[in-house]
C-alpha cells in the first residue's frame, strides 16, 4: 500500500512538473516572439500592449499561447481545493484575454465594446491568479513536503519576489490607467510603458512557475543561491 501511494504520489508530481515547465516556458517565450522577434521577422512594431498583439500578424501567437496556458491551467489541480479554484479562475481568466479581444488602438481603461471590456478584466484577473500562485501556493510548506524540493529558503524567495513583481507591476500599470494625466501618459506611450511593464509581470511569473517545475537551468540558478548559505553553514560546523 505504501509503495503505491508512494508510486501514484510521485506519478503526480512529475504530471504537476511538466505542467508548471510548459506554462512557464509560455510565459517565457511569449514576449520575446512578439516583441523584438515580431519586430525583426515581420517589422511589427513594437505595440502599446502585449493584448495589442491580437490585431496584427502574431495575432494566433497571442490566442495560442493564451489559450494553451488556459488548458493548462485547466489540467493542474494543486493539493487542496483553493489550489483547484485559483487555477479555474485562472483558466478562465485566460482564456477570456484570447478570446475577447482588446480593442484596437485603444486605452485598455477606455474601451469602445463590451468584449473590449471583459478582456481588460480578463488580463486583471489573470495577473491576480498568477501573484497569488506565487505569494501563497507555491511557498505553501504542504506542497514542498510532497514534492520533497531542495533548497526550499532559495526556492520561497524566488516565489515571493516574483509575486510581489507582479504585484507592483499591477501598481505601476494601475497608476498609469487612473493617475497619470495625459501629457504623462503620452509620454509613457512614446516607450510602450504598458508593454513593458506587462513583459516583466509576465518574466516573473515565467520564473517562479519555472523553479516550482524544476526547469534544469532554474535549479541550476537554485543551486547558485544556495552556495554562499551552505559554505557559511560548512565553516559555522568547522569553526564548532
Amino acid at each position: 500500500m505504501n509503495d503505491s501511494f508512494s508510486d501514484s504520489t510521485r506519478t503526480l508530481v512529475v504530471s504537476y512538473q511538466s505542467v508548471r515547465r510548459a506554462i512557464g516556458a509560455i510565459g517565457l517565450l511569449l514576449p520575446i516572439v512578439l516583441g523584438p522577434l515580431g519586430w525583426l521577422v515581420l517589422g511589427i512594431e513594437i505595440q502599446d500592449n502585449i493584448s495589442s498583439y491580437y490585431h496584427t500578424a502574431l495575432r494566433d501567437v497571442f490566442v495560442g499561447a493564451m489559450c494553451s496556458i488556459g488548458i493548462f491551467l485547466f489540467c493542474y489541480r494543486g493539493y487542496d481545493w483553493i489550489e483547484s479554484w485559483t487555477a479555474n479562475i485562472g483558466c478562465l481568466a485566460a482564456l477570456g484575454v484570447a478570446l475577447f479581444p482588446l480593442d484596437a488602438k485603444s486605452d485598455p481603461l477606455f474601451q469602445k465594446s463590451l468584449v473590449g471590456y471583459v478582456h481588460t478584466l480578463s488580463g486583471g484577473a489573470f495577473f491576480l491568479t498568477l501573484a497569488f500562485y506565487s505569494l501563497y501556493h507555491f511557498p505553501n510548506p504542504r506542497a514542498s513536503e510532497q514534492e520533497l524540493e531542495p533548497h526550499i529558503l532559495e526556492r520561497n524567495l524566488i516565489y515571493r519576489s516574483s509575486g510581489l513583481v507582479i504585484l507592483l507591476s499591477m501598481v505601476a500599470m494601475g497608476a498609469y490607467l487612473f493617475l497619470f494625466p495625459a501629457h504623462w501618459k503620452s509620454v509613457c506611450n512614446q516607450y510602450n510603458f504598458l508593454f513593458w511593464m506587462e513583459w516583466i509581470a509576465v518574466w516573473s511569473f515565467a520564473a517562479a512557475w519555472l523553479t516550482k517545475g524544476r526547469a534544469i537551468f532554474a535549479d541550476i540558478a537554485v543551486d547558485l543561491m544556495a552556495l554562499p548559505i551552505e559554505r557559511i553553514r560548512r565553516r559555522s560546523e568547522m569553526d564548532g
